[in-house]
């Protein structure tokens, strides 16, 4: 019997091709065969590079990596706190530059190790500081966590910029809970002016690093 061999698909051409993708159509109409009808294929070509859509995202998010800190430099003399900072900025510009981005994002394993850069780097610059090593894992995966979960929220809202989905108007949901003022004002706190919600946030983040571990 003939050996089977792999269709010439490039792989970096299937993962380009999701990403454009995601922006259409979202995590949930984002699949192989979606794929490959847009690469003008069959569905079973992509299988060569991809068992399962689990395998395709993490090869998305790990694209999405690279391209977050081609250009990524912080100059030399950073403090933590302003380390902390610039990544987490960073990374939510990321994430909000695709549509689900922040879901695709987590829970995703990377395929290469570009990331350990970055990652050596950061928990250097923590350790220096005078941080042990498990505290600055906690305090950058903890401030990882946060920007995750603050732009899964945020895109649940807003999935794309100028993109408002349906059922978040923040006066209407005040009127209806009008019997629970301090929530009904929450409102407006939650589901709006998330650029500033974001920053509140790391400050909060940074000051909570910083009162635990007495550094900085």
């Amino acid at each position: 019997m003939a050996s089977q061999r792999s269709p010439k698909l490039d792989k970096k051409q299937v993962i380009e091709t999701a990403l454009r993708l995601l922006n259409e159509v979202g995590l949930d109409g984002l699949t192989l065969r979606a794929i490959a009808r847009e690469l003008d294929v069959q569905a079973p070509a992509l299988y060569w590079h991809f068992k399962n859509k689990q395998a395709l995202l993490d090869e998305m998010a790990t694209e999405m990596y690279s391209r977050m800190v081609a250009d990524a430099r912080l100059p030399a003399g950073v403090t933590w706190q302003e380390r902390i900072l610039a990544s987490q900025r960073g990374l939510r510009a990321a994430l909000l530059g695709y549509r689900d981005g922040a879901k695709v994002f987590s829970g995703t394993r990377f395929t290469g190790i570009q990331h350990a850069v970055e990652m050596e780097a950061n928990l250097g610059a923590l350790v220096k500081a005078g941080f042990s090593v498990p505290q600055a894992v906690r305090a950058t995966t903890t401030a990882f966590y946060f920007t995750l979960g603050f732009v899964t929220e945020e895109q649940g809202v807003w999935p794309l910029p100028g993109e408002r989905r349906e059922g978040y108007d923040v006066e209407e949901r005040a009127a209806r809970m009008a019997d629970f003022p301090l929530a009904a004002s929450a409102g407006a706190e939650v589901f709006q002016n998330y650029d500033e919600g974001f920053e509140e946030g790391l400050l909060l983040l940074i000051a909570g690093i910083r009162a635990r571990y007495g550094i900085g």
